[in-house]
């Protein structure tokens, strides 16, 4: 049964104080239409900018200390630490909102995603008509960091599992797995009210670079990591705005705070994983396996699903039936391009990054006419040929980047530093690679090279512009 698109039934807030700014903060989740996803947005700026929750809106300057918690930026407009919210939207399976702020942080509550999922369902999920649009793992993604010691992996499953595994080599945590095999059973129960945490000797470096300011141990769970007599316990005792005496508990953790699950960190630890994976863009049919996860690796793991996941429209746009290793076969490079035989010399597309680069193949075959001319006997493929086939794969990409590229064409305007390395002859397969250098309104600049069995045989800088047909 196919999955409709979700969103709330009317708006909701929740008020309190960011974890980090330590501002006071209002948010109200607003219903929102069909294939709208989900967006931010701030009501304290005079002039309010929309922020897409996608990744590649995500901050990567580590002076806003990106790798405490996931923030988005658009146009200057910054929206800190938003992984929670993301959490509890992904866990609830909502596709459609928008979220308002009066301040630059959401409100960290009791340090979960939990107070979130409380007013999400108090405003009443509905379902919409238009189908949920997935990104389907079809083959095995793999991320490492061998310095962090950090592996996330994404393997096919018609269905959704997410397992976390951490190690911190400390006494109090030890070792900790976890995994979320059914959001509808699991996730509000299970997951949603793990709280964050954070070491002992990581307070005091969080408080000397102005984070943590809205941090209180009734919102977050600090692991004894070092002895008291190391630390400046005024300044943890003021920050925390803790009442009485600052002390190690039994359990290794500050004041001895229960945990809500034996194993709350890991769960914890996943549920940041889900909230920086919905960056994608897109709901996940998939496993994903993470030993020792943080932010940074959701983050870098989440632009790599991304641009899988663009890729997998773009198929999905064109193609009938998905093949493996194939970008676009050769009914759907058609139904791209104007060209037809016998002046058609791309087969299908293998890679393709939008906006940056393409790789395309050509088979050349002995039945090709223009071997009768060219030369009996002695059969080769004119190096014309050759760069208009190259010409071609990169219309494929700068048509793709056009809202109706069947109402589009490509003319090229000329072409710089043409060279023919080899001479190519029946039964070859080109390769075609081409990166786009640079796109303007009205043109833009490809460098293209042509292989076969992995030997430059041309190669060529071509310039084309996009004009109506």
């Amino acid at each position: 049964m196919q999955k409709r698109q979700q969103t709330i039934q009317r708006p909701s807030s929740y008020t309190g104080i960011g974890l980090h700014t330590g501002e006071h903060s209002t948010i109200t989740f607003k219903p929102a239409p069909e294939n709208y996803g989900i967006v931010f947005t701030r009501t304290d700026v005079d002039n309010p900018v929309e922020v897409p929750a996608l990744v590649d809106y995500v901050i990567q300057d580590n002076s806003i200390d990106s790798l405490r918690g996931t923030n988005l930026q658009k146009d200057g407009c910054i929206i800190y630490t938003v992984e929670h919210v993301l959490a509890a939207i992904a866990g609830l399976q909502i596709d459609n909102l928008l979220i308002e702020l009066s301040a630059g942080e959401p409100p960290v509550g009791d340090g979960s995603a939990m107070p979130y999922v409380n007013v999400l369902l108090e405003a009443g999920i509905v379902e919409q008509d238009a189908p949920k649009d997935f990104l389907v793992i079809e083959e095995t993604l793999h991320f490492h960091n061998e310095q962090r010691g950090i592996d996330i992996v994404a393997l096919p499953l018609d269905d959704f599992r997410i397992t976390v595994m951490i190690d911190y080599q400390n006494p109090a945590l030890g070792s900790q797995h976890t995994g979320l095999f059914s959001l509808e059973k699991e996730f509000v129960t299970e997951f949603a009210p793990a709280r964050t945490f954070c070491f002992l000797h990581e307070v005091e470096m969080l408080i000397q670079q102005g984070l943590i300011k809205g941090g209180r141990l009734d919102n977050a769970i600090v692991i004894c990591d070092k002895d008291l007599k190391e630390i400046n316990t005024r300044i943890v005792k003021e920050t925390l705005k803790i009442d009485g005496d600052v002390f190690i508990g039994e359990n290794g953790i500050l004041n001895n705070r229960a945990l809500r699950f034996k194993n709350e960190p890991a769960r914890h630890k996943l549920l940041d994983l889900l909230g920086d994976l919905f960056l994608v863009g897109a709901p996940i049919k998939g496993q994903i396996l993470a030993a020792r996860p943080g932010h940074q690796s959701n983050i870098e793991f989440a632009r790599q699903l991304r641009e899988y996941y663009k890729k997998q429209k773009l198929t999905r746009k064109y193609q009938e039936v998905p093949q493996k290793g194939v970008v676009f076969d050769f009914n759907a490079i058609q139904r791209i391009l104007p060209h037809r035989y016998p002046f058609l010399f791309v087969d299908r597309i293998v890679e393709f990054e939008a906006g940056k680069r393409i790789v395309g193949i050509k088979n050349v075959t002995g039945n090709e006419e223009f071997f009768q001319g060219h030369f009996p006997g002695h059969p080769i493929m004119p190096g014309v040929i050759i760069i208009e086939a190259m010409a071609q794969t990169g219309g494929i990409m700068l048509l793709n980047e056009e809202d109706n590229p069947q109402d589009k064409i490509v003319y090229f305007m000329g072409m710089d530093n043409v060279r023919f390395r080899k001479p190519v002859f029946p039964g070859a397969q080109l390769v075609f690679e081409l990166e786009l250098l640079r796109k303007r309104p009205t043109a833009c600049k490809m460098a293209g090279k042509a292989f076969v069995d992995g030997e430059l045989v041309a190669e060529a800088e071509l310039m084309a512009a996009i004009l109506d047909r």
